[in-house]
């Protein structure tokens, strides 16, 4: 085990969120696959494999990433950011249609798809941490400090717009937060709330007049209206039924656990190991281990990366840090809200629980990032002194004043 520990470096409590995550993953993806193994008329034992495979795969991921300093990550963005401009265009021109929406790439050499929007949204946020300390001294001028920052966020939100609201929607919150992070003025935050309510507005118009603009736009009205016990949607037994399969798994679960391999909403309940995982592991694990102990891990992850975000002498580094972790224990949030039922329906993924392919990678990818960061802290002996570009000191959050100093 030192040895072990010894390979890995920067912040080891993410380092351990990260591997129980992973074996509650492990044990809830196991426990739960049965009816996907029947349907594609094999065994769980290979899909617990690939499972497995991919979860080591995005450790790999983790390890060699966290190796690379964070100052490359900002360089990068800048070429990345085009590419995945390019991508998610290209997925909305000729990515693979699954239930009207175009998320997904496929890679011909290796015959695998991809979602494009998983790999734009770590490109966007470091971008965007990117732009604010290039930016910092001149935020208060909107043309020139601001709007650089603000039309790549608009153009890669809008590409994924269509296939994806949900994902849009969170992204375009996660950049608007680090913007407030970063020290962008709140005279023009308020300039950015009125752009993007008025976009909601032109894709509401969009949607009503001109349907064919966005195919899944009756899809979002039926989920949001179903949510709000509205209208034919809010007795419509297709589009509540995911939702009371849920809420009837977590109240089975009650509150202490009954183990794993006794959760009977394998059988019944869409999609138990991805986007219904959790209402799942409720059930297996109770409330108080199950809900409150993932829950807690979650809560754990982003309190060490504002820890590091406040430590860090890299003001790109403390924004990466903060966007990163914050979209993952967000996007966390929102796939637990949707589950227990105060949020409308998506199909956002739990970080490194549900099961997944690629999904994983990118989150690993961010983690990667992050412990990449967290080594700026844990240890400073292995960084060049030139990582320092930022003169704010450790110890202090960021703020307007220094994001300007």
């Amino acid at each position: 085990m030192q040895a072990i520990l010894s390979k890995v470096k920067g912040d080891k409590v993410i380092w351990m969120v990260v591997l129980l995550l992973s074996i509650i993953s492990v044990l809830a993806v196991y426990s739960s696959i049965s009816s996907l193994a029947v349907k594609a008329g094999g065994n769980s034992f290979k899909f617990l494999i690939k499972h497995v495979m991919m979860l080591g795969l995005g450790f790999g991921v983790i390890y060699a990433i966290h190796n690379v300093k964070s100052k490359y990550f900002s360089r990068l963005s800048q070429l990345f950011i085009w590419v995945a401009g390019i991508m998610l265009l290209l997925t909305l021109l000729f990515g693979l249609e699954i239930n009207e929406a175009k998320r997904w790439l496929l890679i011909p050499v290796f015959n695998l798809t991809f979602q494009t929007s998983d790999f734009a949204k770590i490109v966007l946020i470091l971008y965007t941490a990117r732009m604010l300390n290039v930016k910092r001294a001149i935020l208060h001028d909107f043309k020139n400090g601001v709007l650089p920052i603000l039309y790549p966020i608009i153009v890669i939100c809008a590409l994924i717009l269509p296939a994806d609201f949900s994902t849009s929607a969170m992204l375009g919150f996660i950049c608007f937060v680090l913007m407030y992070i970063g020290g962008v003025p709140a005279k023009h935050l308020l300039k950015i709330l009125g752009i993007a309510f008025l976009g909601l507005f032109v894709i509401y118009l969009l949607g009503t007049f001109a349907p064919g603009t966005f195919p899944r736009f009756e899809t979002w009205g039926a989920r949001i209206e179903s949510f709000l016990g509205l209208g034919e949607a809010a007795v419509d037994l297709n589009q509540n039924y995911q939702i009371d399969r849920a809420q009837y798994a977590i109240y089975d679960g009650g509150l202490l656990p009954q183990g794993p391999g006794t959760g009977s909403a394998r059988n019944f309940l869409p999609h138990p190991y991805s986007d219904m995982i959790f209402a799942f592991i409720i059930q297996e694990y109770g409330s108080i281990f199950g809900a409150i102990g993932l829950i807690f891990l979650y809560i754990i992850l982003l309190y060490r990366c504002v820890k590091l975000a406040t430590k860090s002498p890299n003001h790109f580094a403390s924004l990466a840090v903060m966007g990163l972790g914050f979209m993952m224990v967000l996007q966390a949030f929102i796939n637990m809200g949707v589950s227990v039922n105060i949020l409308p329906t998506t199909g956002q993924p739990l970080p490194m629980v549900s099961m997944g392919g690629t999904s994983i990678l990118f989150t690993a990818l961010s983690l990667g990032i992050i412990l990449s960061v967290s080594r700026l802290i844990h240890n400073p002996e292995e960084t060049n002194a030139d990582d320092n570009q930022s003169n704010q000191p450790a110890n202090r959050p960021i703020d307007a004043d220094h994001a300007a100093s």
